[in-house]
């Protein structure tokens, strides 16, 4: 086994107690970062759902109102192509236990209607004010389905990471602290007994001496 590779010296033998410390010391913060991150991530899941179920009644209704608009005034592709491009999304980011989450800054700027009214109606404008909305939920929702993604592939490294610690390289080295240990034991005792024949025969010798003299 690898362990039993290691020459079994006091010296190893504290380094090898060094690592195994280091390595539990190292699961017990990656332990703490997955659970930290599983709660970033249940709250996001949650925050997500609830702007699905809202982004789709939005745009529900801002469809419904285009199509009444399409009613109301015939082709209305004209005025689509009349809107401005968006411009003020900026781009950030935040860090939670080392992993970058997406920051999505939205400016939002007075809703200035790019057609005259003259030739449309109502129609045309709660569909404009629907799809805004639909805008900025779509927006806040990119933000936090990227994190959720973000974040499972960090918990994901993170448990990989923890249970090599947990299941490889802590049950190394606690074999090769016992493995060193065991073998300077053994080592000891031998010692033990060597020293106590050496003794034995020294006391033999001495008692014969004595008995010639």
């Amino acid at each position: 086994m690898a362990e039993q590779q290691v020459f079994p010296t006091k010296g190893n033998l504290m380094a090898t107690k060094k690592n195994l410390q280091l390595a539990a010391l190292g699961y017990e913060l990656l332990d703490r970062k997955r659970n930290i991150l599983i709660r970033e991530i249940m709250t996001l899941v949650e925050k997500a759902k609830e702007l699905r179920s809202s982004i789709e009644e939005t745009y529900k209704e801002a469809y419904e109102m285009l199509k009444l608009a399409n009613m109301s005034m015939g082709v209305i592709m004209p005025y689509a192509e009349c809107m401005p491009i968006e411009k003020g999304i900026e781009l950030s980011s935040k860090s939670v236990m080392g992993v970058e989450l997406p920051e999505v800054i939205f400016h939002e700027t007075p809703t200035d209607v790019c057609y005259g009214f003259s030739r449309t109606d109502s129609q045309l404008d709660r569909a404009f004010l629907a799809f805004e909305k639909v805008k900025r939920l779509t927006v806040t929702l990119a933000e936090v389905e990227n994190s959720i993604y973000r974040l499972s592939v960090a918990i994901k490294k993170t448990q990989r990471r923890a249970n090599a610690l947990q299941n490889i390289i802590i049950p190394r080295y606690t074999n090769t602290v016992k493995f060193i240990s065991d073998s300077l034991e053994e080592k000891d005792r031998e010692e033990f007994s060597r020293m106590k024949v050496i003794k034995a025969v020294k006391l033999k010798k001495e008692a014969e001496s004595e008995g010639e003299g």
